[in-house]
């Protein structure tokens, strides 16, 4: 087992709230069943002292947390999952991915990840390039985005892939749901992006993060509540879209990480973040011919719209 800290400085002025929903609020990747064996092992502590998860933080100060996490030197295993193909040759599969699909395995994650589908369907035939348990993986999408995501089976195919995205020869369109309604029909917004400097687990615009650009305009307009985006992103940083509409204050619906309040659409059920990967164009790795790929909106996306039209008319 393997140990992960996690911290966080409560600022002055923080309402009263109890440990436990702090973290939860500030660490969106960590379990409630991992900070819950956190807390029975005394691993939890605020100021130094060890509390337990009904402690209510009144008053600034470190609340830590010591999680316990198994290591993942083995290779992940095949899994028989719902699979979602676009596309499948010799070199490449382009699946559209599932929202509450998380990539590749990591500390805390199960046998459910698009890796262990991918095993099940391809067997050997993924690319050996990177980590023991990221086969074939050349980008990702977070767990809760859907859509497109293209992966190796062969080495050689991975580094041109690879090298690909590095030097921004790829298209990358996604579809966001946002709070709020821009002035413009379009716009650009090229603001680094690195770690948040307090949230460690969060990104944020900040000068010494890497350069960072999206090109975004409206397809959609919901009365004054909502819209509907089409967002081109030319670089690929961690939660980029996320973090730049964010910036805008446009956050996605459904983002809670970034900004978006879910009382400011207590109407309507949105069940997740609100992002979808639309088009992806590469250039194949071994042909090199020009591969243009789409995944239509999926039905929680359309859900999602049909209600906000409803309340806008």
């Amino acid at each position: 087992m393997t140990e992960r800290i996690i911290e966080y400085a409560v600022p002055a002025g923080t309402k009263t709230v109890r440990a436990d929903k702090i973290f939860a609020a500030q660490f969106d990747d960590i379990s409630r069943a991992r900070l819950q064996r956190a807390f029975e092992a005394g691993q939890v502590s605020f100021g130094g002292m060890t509390i337990d998860k009904r402690f209510k933080v009144n008053q600034p100060g470190l609340l830590r947390a010591v999680l316990e996490e198994p290591s993942f030197d083995a290779a992940p295993t095949a899994v028989d999952l719902p699979l979602e193909v676009i596309y499948e040759d010799e070199s490449i599969i382009v699946v559209n991915k599932a929202a509450g699909m998380i990539t590749h395995p990591g500390n805390g994650t199960g046998d459910n990840t698009l890796v262990h589908a991918l095993l099940h369907r391809c067997g050997e035939n993924l690319s050996t390039v990177g980590a023991p348990d990221r086969p074939g993986i050349v980008h990702r999408l977070d767990k809760e985005t859907s859509g497109l995501i293209v992966v190796a089976k062969n080495d050689a195919a991975h580094h041109k892939l690879a090298e690909a995205f590095s030097e921004r020869k790829t298209f990358k369109r996604y579809t966001a749901l946002v709070f709020g309604i821009p002035k413009t029909s379009r716009g650009t917004i090229k603001e680094p992006i690195g770690r948040h400097p307090v949230m460690r687990t969060r990104m944020a615009v900040v000068h010494s993060g890497k350069p960072a650009h999206t090109d975004w305009h409206v397809e959609a307009r919901y009365g004054q509540r909502a819209t509907r985006m089409s967002c081109v992103i030319h670089s690929g940083r961690t939660h980029q879209i996320r973090v730049h509409m964010s910036e805008l204050r446009f956050p996605l619906l459904g983002d809670t990480t970034y900004g978006f309040k879910p009382g400011r659409l207590k109407d309507i059920e949105i069940p997740r973040v609100m992002l979808h990967s639309t088009e992806l164009r590469i250039q194949h790795p071994e042909r090199d011919e020009p591969m243009t790929f789409e995944a239509p909106l999926p039905a929680d996306f359309e859900a999602v719209m049909a209600q906000l039209a409803q309340l806008a008319s």
